[in-house]
């Protein structure tokens, strides 16, 4: 960078005159160095800003109009190195314009660094452009300051996410231009040279002894050699060691706890494909012997023994004991008990209190905690459904002792609702511990529930028909509200939020066939018991032959349905029974049946 300058540059010392370029005429003063003079700041200008603000820089500088400043003095010297802390400028000087008098007029210089208006790419096809332009905005947004860091930066990332694909081999160059279009901007090329995908000839293993290659093999997900039929074959060093964790976690589960990946080696062949060898430390395999409770006062411990299901000689396996203790899909756990009955304080800390040779003893430490009871029920974000809608839904109510059996079966309701994106459903559990008490926040978030379908066509003229125009249309409301149908404001298109259906449809192949119904469902009738009542109603027509010809005939199917359903308790709340009444009657016109 230049050095700062006041005139000349200040760093120069002696009887050196200071002075700027003025007309052969005007008598400016001699300033001596060796003898700083003071002088009062008349003014400041600021030159070659293009974005930065003018009035900020001056600000910063620590320049006022009537302050006091020597020249030369330490105020300029901290002035520049206040402007350059900045990093936006690659030079900054301080000019003396002129004197006054006791007044000095200084114009502060400062050149900007270059900006990144736009980019292209050389070598790589236009599907990889928007990945790419992905990994520069990670770094860098355009306008923004470029600097040689950003660019390694830039160089760096690209070159990353063509080694996580595959390619070790991939280069990026990066080309700067100055870009007429901007000013001061530099425009970017970025020159690609993905090279070949290197792929993993082998993936070798050494020291296990107990278990077979096959086996460890089949626990590495994402690294795996080349000969593997519709499977990637790549190095990628995050999903390398994601493997590394997943083959030690198998062992864990067969015994041998103390297994470990203790050392990797990678290297290339001459084909330039990679090799991949793991050296395993196996350690002895350990079992279960003696395992103890402590602390548990609810439950027996001959019960608890039953539900955790481990018994003495059984191979050590850590994944199990945890998965029996907090956790299973079957409800096999020992957390289930405990929190299912309002102990949402419970905690199990297994503690390993021998280990003798192969076998280990093992003391299960229980906190149980008071009981739990639910104070508050929120729902939030069902911005179309009612919230009694969802409320009438939920196993868990105030005042209940709290369960997680019952918010689990209150989230499968809400889902099997079909208004909610299942995806985004978030259950928060805050606790008062002084209280004794649980809210339970159920977060939803609305999605589409509707449904449309159209289709059409034409069928050409039959012996039986004149043809004409095919198709059917019908839309289901599956959100409907009845009690709002007057209220204009709820209408989008129609009212909803009660959770009602209502349906229509009608389906026509010209004269042959045509079909009309519709339908209504109220799933809670009353609104406190969920037993739903359907009425429904279908009309039929076929026809054949020409109206007003002999050989013309009609029928005409009529039926109406009123349905009713409730919700059983035995064998439990998951069985339904409905229950259906049909009312059908036909009009036949010359009607002898369907011809063949």
């Amino acid at each position: 960078m230049k050095l700062p300058m006041l005139g000349f540059l200040l760093l120069a010392f002696g009887a050196t005159v200071l002075q700027a370029q003025t007309p052969a005429d005007t008598i400016l003063p001699v300033i001596s160095y060796e003898k700083p003079k003071d002088f009062e700041v008349g003014g400041v200008r600021v030159t070659g800003a293009q974005y930065a603000d003018q009035q900020a820089l001056i600000a910063i500088a620590g320049f006022r109009i009537g302050d006091k400043i020597r020249i030369p003095g330490a105020g300029i010297t901290k002035a520049v190195q206040s402007l350059w802390n900045l990093r936006l400028f690659t030079d900054v000087q301080i000019i003396q314009e002129r004197t006054q008098g006791n007044l000095v007029f200084l114009e502060i210089l400062v050149k900007e660094m270059p900006r990144y208006p736009r980019h292209s790419y050389t070598g790589v096809k236009k599907n990889k452009h928007e990945d790419l332009n992905g990994v520069i905005t990670r770094f860098i947004q355009k306008g923004a300051i470029l600097t040689e860091s950003i660019k390694m930066s830039l160089k760096s990332g690209m070159e990353d996410y063509y080694i996580e694909k595959g390619y070790l081999n991939a280069k990026v160059d990066i080309k700067a231009a100055p870009d007429e279009r901007a000013t001061n901007g530099v425009k970017l090329e970025f020159v690609i040279d993905p090279g070949k995908r290197v792929k993993i000839k082998d993936v070798i293993f050494v020291g296990n002894e107990n278990v077979k290659s096959k086996t460890i093999r089949k626990k590495m997900k994402n690294t795996s050699r080349k000969r593997k039929i519709f499977k990637k074959s790549k190095l990628v060093e995050s999903e390398f060691e994601e493997d590394k964790r997943a083959i030690e976690a198998y062992y864990n589960t067969i015994g041998f706890r103390d297994a470990r990946v203790v050392r990797d080696s990678i290297w290339r062949t001459p084909k330039g494909e990679v090799m991949v060898e793991l050296n395993i430390q196996e350690g002895a395999r350990y079992y279960f012997r003696n395992v103890t409770w402590k602390g548990n006062t609810i439950y027996e411990t001959k019960f608890l023994d039953q539900v955790l299901g481990i018994t003495k000689g059984d191979v050590y396996n850590q994944e199990l004991l945890g998965t029996r203790l907090q956790f299973s899909q079957d409800g096999r756990d020992i957390s289930s008990l405990y929190l299912d009955n309002g102990y949402l304080f419970f905690r199990a800390d297994p503690v390993e209190t021998a280990i003798n040779n192969d076998s280990i003893d093992l003391e299960i430490r229980i906190y149980e905690g008071p009981q739990a009871t639910i104070d508050r029920v929120l729902i939030k974000g069902n911005d179309r459904t009612h919230e009694h809608v969802i409320r009438r839904e939920l196993y868990t109510r105030p005042g209940d002792k709290f369960s997680r059996a019952d918010i689990i079966r209150s989230q499968r309701e809400i889902v099997n609702l079909g208004y909610f994106n299942p995806e985004t459903l978030d259950i928060n559990t805050p606790v008062n511990p002084d209280r004794g008490t649980v809210d339970i926040e159920y977060t939803v978030e609305e999605k589409p529930s509707d449904q449309l379908e159209l289709s059409a066509g034409y069928q050409p003229r039959t012996a039986f028909s004149r043809g004409g125009v095919i198709g059917t249309l019908g839309v289901t409301f599956n959100n409907f509200s009845l009690r709002n149908i007057k209220n204009k404001e709820t209408w989008n298109p129609l009212p909803q939020g009660d959770g009602q259906r209502f349906s229509i449809r009608g389906q026509t192949s010209g004269q042959n066939f045509q079909s009309y119904n519709a339908s209504f469902t109220e799933p809670w009738l009353g609104g406190k018991k969920p037993n739903s009542l359907t009425v429904a109603g279908v009309y039929n027509r076929f026809a054949y032959g020409f109206e007003g010809s002999s050989t013309y005939q009609k029928l005409g199917i009529l039926q109406g349905s009123v349905g009713f359903g409730t919700r059983l308790k035995f064998p439990d709340d998951n069985f339904v029974f409905r229950a259906n009444l049909d009312i059908q009657t036909l009009n036949l016109n010359n009607w002898t049946g369907f011809p063949r």
